[in-house]
């Protein structure tokens, strides 16, 4: 096959620079078989958008599915399939076989031409009502891996627990595919860039806690209805996600009814208010939602598969987890909206909003700066550790003499391995309200000291302090000496500053 040159991600794509190339690697590899690639992520990331720019950009062929019988599905394919060939007589096929087959015929080596791109977004619709649809899938990639094919076959879907099933298991595509992709919401600092609000980091810390890193909410949902300020955040607050009359208003109910394994959505949100209420570990939310906690396996499962909820193993403590809600309107809503429903029905979101000052810090901006700040170890902040970042999570360090646990909100561990000691390079706590003072430190170089008797490796370990309300002057005092390796971390580091270069002891 000829290779030809990759194209460049189209400007109007915003950020997504490592799916696209994944993408265009895929699309351009210049292989002589058939590739098959997987491409997944909640509703509203913009997948749609990433692929048509690709088949734009690379050529090809893409189909959108939608909601319909199989007979109706078939004649919209068929129909999008003679457009694209320029056929002047409309395709008809009688069955998925003939369909597939004939899309499979298009890919034949031909002089000169490269790989052939196609595209079927929405796949889940077609999979509902024929579900022999990835068998006949599988036969044709399976012929195309023993003779030439120029096929580059992408199946898109943001059913998550679907598309993960594609793969699973005994399923039928399972080890057939070449690529799989999941598009996931913006990062924080990516978020605040599209938003435009990156030179406030107090301003975008908020706006990511309520709406996250979702694409379309900016463009589609809101029309680049923006906070100017962040003195303009609670009235823009009011007017969109609050107001009975704006489309994110009901959001987060939409994004659970659309999942196709959520059948029971009363029991499906009663589990996420329970974790938005601080009920984290599987004990605690049956209790909440008044149920055996062997009787919620399959709702956590299953909100789980949807990418809803992550399950996050405690660092220091095996066997041990707690549950975070992974998409921040989903936990709004359920701390703030879902409790005062009928009055944000009434057009009574400003007395709402003003009431729930408490909520939101406790229950929405404290874990969300929480989960913030791990990903900040992850990325930018790896430069601060002087070393392999290992696992980035949080875990409780028991203090049996004082008779209390230790919550260490963010830390990252690298496991021990051939008799080397499991090694801790740094211990944080993050607070989202609280000016962080001696007391905090304290308590970190307390577990720092717990975990060193426990044969851990703490003598390259950096103790941080996250605040997005500032430090005491005490504490930096003592961050400046610089000879415990404290480092002070607020929303201005997070957001793209420097933080202070720890100093070895």
């Amino acid at each position: 096959m000829r290779r030809h040159s990759r194209p460049d991600k189209p400007s109007h794509v915003f950020d997504r620079g490592a799916e696209w190339e994944r993408l265009s690697a895929f699309a351009d590899r210049p292989l002589p078989h058939a590739m098959l690639g997987i491409v997944s992520g909640r509703r509203r990331m913009g997948k749609t958008y990433l692929l048509r720019a690709l088949v734009e950009r690379h050529g090809g062929f893409y189909f959108g599915a939608t909601a319909g019988t199989e007979a109706e599905s078939l004649r919209q394919f068929a129909a999008a399939l003679a457009d694209h060939v320029g056929s002047p007589v409309p395709f008809s096929f009688a069955t998925w076989d003939d369909a597939i087959s004939y899309l499979f015929g298009l890919a034949a080596p031909r002089d000169g031409e490269g790989p052939l791109l196609v595209v079927i977004d929405e796949f889940p619709y077609l999979a509902r009502t024929a579900p022999e649809l990835p068998s006949v899938i599988q036969r044709e990639i399976d012929r195309f891996q023993v003779d030439e094919s120029r096929m580059r076959l992408l199946l898109c879907g943001s059913a998550m627990s679907v598309m993960g099933g594609l793969l699973a298991s005994t399923a039928p595509l399972r080890g057939r595919a070449q690529l799989e992709l999941v598009v996931r919401p913006f990062g924080y600092r990516a978020a605040a860039d599209f938003w435009g609000v990156a030179d406030s980091p107090a301003l975008a810390a908020r706006l990511h806690a309520v709406v996250g890193g979702t694409p379309a909410y900016r463009r589609q949902f809101l029309a680049d209805d923006v906070p100017g300020s962040l003195e303009e955040f609670d009235d823009w607050l009011c007017r969109t996600v609050l107001s009975p009359f704006s489309p994110l208003f009901r959001e987060a109910r939409y994004l659970l009814a659309e999942e196709a394994d959520i059948r029971d959505t009363a029991l499906y949100h009663s589990v996420l208010a329970a974790v938005a209420q601080g009920n984290t570990t599987r004990g605690g939310i049956a209790g909440y939602i008044g149920r055996k906690a062997v009787d919620i396996s399959h709702p956590l499962n299953v909100l789980e598969d949807s990418h809803l909820l992550a399950r996050e193993a405690d660092i220091f403590r095996a066997g041990k987890s707690q549950y975070r809600i992974t998409e921040p309107l989903i936990n709004f809503y359920e701390a703030v909206m879902r409790p005062s429903w009928a009055r944000l029905e009434a057009g009574q979101a400003s007395d709402v909003w003003a009431q729930s000052a408490e909520r939101f810090a406790a229950q929405v901006a404290g874990p969300h700066f929480e989960a913030m700040c791990r990903e900040y170890v992850l990325g930018p902040g790896r430069a601060l550790l002087g070393s392999a970042v290992g696992q980035v999570g949080g875990g409780v360090v028991a203090d049996r003499a004082a008779r209390r646990q230790i919550e260490v909100d963010v830390a990252a561990v690298e496991p021990g391995s051939g008799g080397q000691k499991p090694a801790v390079h740094l211990l944080g706590e993050a607070k989202w309200g609280t000016v962080m003072g001696m007391s905090h430190l304290e308590r970190l170089t307390r577990a720092r000291e717990l975990l060193t008797a426990r044969s851990m490796d703490t003598k390259q370990c950096a103790l941080a302090c996250f605040s997005a309300a500032g430090f005491s002057d005490a504490l930096r005092t003592e961050a400046a000496r610089g000879g415990d390796r404290v480092l002070l971390i607020g929303l201005d580091e997070l957001y793209g500053g420097t933080a202070p270069a720890p100093r070895r002891r």
